[in-house]
């Protein structure tokens, strides 16, 4: 009975919750326009880290870290390198988790960028973007990933290329972690899971033809909605080439969020094959794929 009436609660406020969420994205794009190019770096990854915190508790999301997560440029090969964070994609709300931790940059579908809020505030805290289906636009992308490591960055990307409901894990595309293989940088495994009261939930997720607003309204409706990162060791010895970092990272989050493999492993042939350069078929879906 309690549970039930605490469930209409959060229905009868997930309007205000909403609100509050997007009025928390219209005034953080503002402050990054106005207040990015005077506060330096540092500045800007404080303010991302505290930002995404605020966003997480206004939706009502309990953030949950394991692990030691990365510092900026503390690769050890070289020295002052940035990391590659190889993250699993079921939401949204993943970058933002992410965000809250570290002040890392992501690369994203080239598609979000163009979305109404949450696409202006990608733009204006740094995020590349890569046009799928582009062979040339992925060679562009791995070099801005490559300054960006070299500069002690962290790049997050999402080698699934599309969000899944968190039960499985898709094929990890390749293509994105050449510039750390290149580099000598480390490849950071990132678990993400959504659960409620313990259990694995699929509030959070955002696949198929579901929109933003939707999925605004299933999260705020969540009771005790939780987001577990699981930040795993750098790939050690490093792979000897993109694929393989691609196989050991799959492998890594699997094992952390307890997936089998062996039950989605099937998935490959559905997938597309990861080609030198690009993924055959583009996902032209408005889904937050990085």
């Amino acid at each position: 009975m309690i549970a039930r009436l605490y469930r209409v609660g959060l229905c009868l406020i997930a309007p205000i919750t909403i609100a509050a969420a997007l009025l928390h994205v219209a005034l953080g794009i503002a402050f990054a326009v106005l207040a990015f190019p005077w506060i330096g770096r540092a500045g800007r990854d404080a303010s991302v880290l505290i930002w995404s915190r605020l966003l997480l508790s206004i939706v009502g999301v309990r953030l949950v870290s394991a692990g030691t997560p990365p510092s900026p440029g503390s690769g050890a090969r070289p020295v002052g390198v940035g990391s590659l964070l190889l993250i699993n994609h079921t939401s949204w709300l993943d970058v933002f988790s992410i965000a809250a931790v570290v002040p890392a940059r992501f690369v994203a579908k080239a598609e979000i960028g163009r979305w109404p809020v949450f696409g202006w505030l990608a733009i204006v805290v740094g995020t590349l973007f890569v046009e799928r289906g582009r062979r040339h636009a992925v060679v562009r992308t791995n070099q801005a990933v490559a300054r960006r490591l070299r500069s002690g960055q962290l790049i997050g990307v999402f080698p699934e290329g599309t969000p899944t409901d968190g039960s499985r894990l898709l094929p990890f595309h390749a293509n994105l972690v050449q510039p750390a293989i290149d580099l000598g940088a480390p490849l950071r495994p990132v678990g993400v899971r959504f659960t409620q009261r313990g259990q694995f939930s699929q509030a959070a997720m955002f696949v198929g033809q579901m929109n933003l607003m939707q999925s605004l309204w299933r999260v705020a409706t969540a009771a005790h909605l939780t987001v577990q990162l699981h930040w795993l060791p750098a790939l050690d010895p490093p792979p000897s080439n993109r694929h393989a970092a691609a196989r050991a990272a799959r492998a890594a989050i699997a094992h952390a969020l307890h997936i089998p493999l062996e039950q989605h492993d099937g998935l490959r042939d559905a997938v597309s094959a990861d080609v030198d350069g690009e993924d055959s078929q583009p996902d032209t879906r408005s889904a937050p794929a990085s």
